[in-house]
């Protein structure tokens, strides 16, 4: 009688015990918060580049909103509106991985779908719209080759995120690489607004355009370099993006060279605009489609254990079946 009271008592402390190791595991505090918090800090580099970035966006845009001459058009409304929304989109999701919300990253990803299109169509129909007002004007575009290679090489890196979704750490990388075009491009006008070096002050001082933009080259081909020593398997996207900018400058030489800029600027700036606005979202849209959605259905587990996954991030853990759970 007494021993079968004594047994009754140990396995209720084993079970009382292995209850509260469990919720040990999945509280907020102790080791999982230390992990969650070296999590965090892992991804530093990300969180620093995303928000320089958007800082850049800013002062980039200033003088258009805020200028002596600011006479901003609904076509800078929707360039800096979705590169906005794209930008925090990134910072968010990041930021979904930092805390191990893995299954919330992947539901907020699907905007990918639609946002992601929507930036390249807007950057197209800036660019379109650029190349018209240099022929209307005369004065041609001096940007006519980096605007439609960056809506290109944008589309181009998106498109390869969803390619290699299946494998995360170089997801991701191809969706923060897109934040270093932005920051080129940015960093660009800002150098030209706020820094005397570079200011535009005359006929003179014509030069400094070219000065400003291989300066954006440089700090973009450095940026990319830092992401690729830190992790030269998966950060390679980030320093191919980065280079763009320096092959986007030969593509331009090699057409000065051989007088093609001019037919560059009138095929662009001929083109309808709203129809490269459609003409852009849908071949992006339908390429993101083609390459498969992927659901999620692996085996329902219990909430045992806090480890960690070869790629170094959090383990995703599925709860038992509500119809299971309901049985038990």
């Amino acid at each position: 009688m007494e021993s079968g009271v004594v047994k009754s008592l140990i396995s209720k402390v084993i079970f009382i015990t292995g209850n509260q190791s469990q919720r040990s595991c999945l509280s907020p505090s102790g080791s999982y918060q230390a992990q969650i918090y070296d999590m965090r800090n892992k991804y530093i580099l990300e969180y620093s580049l995303i928000i320089i970035v958007i800082l850049l966006s800013i002062t980039g845009f200033w003088n258009i909103y805020f200028g002596v001459d600011a006479n901003p058009n609904l076509y800078h409304h929707l360039h800096v509106i979705t590169n906005l929304i794209w930008l925090l989109l990134l910072l968010y999701q990041l930021n979904l991985i930092g805390k191990n919300k893995h299954l919330i990253h992947r539901k907020i990803g699907l905007a990918v779908l639609f946002v992601g299109p929507l930036l390249v169509a807007t950057t197209s129909l800036l660019s379109i719209h650029s190349a018209h007002k240099g022929l209307i004007s005369g004065r041609g575009d001096f940007l006519i080759v980096q605007n439609v290679m960056v809506t290109i090489e944008l589309g181009f890196l998106i498109a390869l995120a969803f390619i290699f979704k299946k494998q995360r750490k170089l997801h991701g990388a191809f969706l923060l690489s897109t934040a270093i075009l932005f920051m080129g491009i940015a960093l660009f006008f800002t150098l030209l607004s706020f820094v005397p070096q570079f200011k535009i002050e005359g006929p003179d001082t014509f030069y400094r355009f070219g000065t400003a933009a291989a300066t954006s080259r440089y700090v973009c081909i450095i940026v990319g370099l830092i992401f690729f020593l830190k992790a030269y398997k998966n950060g390679w996207p980030l320093l191919v993006a980065g280079s763009f900018f320096s092959l986007n400058e030969l593509i331009n030489n090699f057409l000065a060279d051989h007088n093609q800029i001019q037919l560059l600027t009138e095929t662009v700036g001929s083109l309808n605009q709203l129809l490269g606005f459609l003409i852009s979202f849908f071949i992006l849209f339908i390429v993101l489609l083609s390459t498969g959605i992927r659901k999620r259905n692996g085996p329902k587990v219990q909430f045992e254990s806090i480890g960690f996954v070869d790629s170094g991030q959090l383990a995703d853990f599925t709860p038992l079946d509500r119809k299971k759970q309901s049985d038990v």
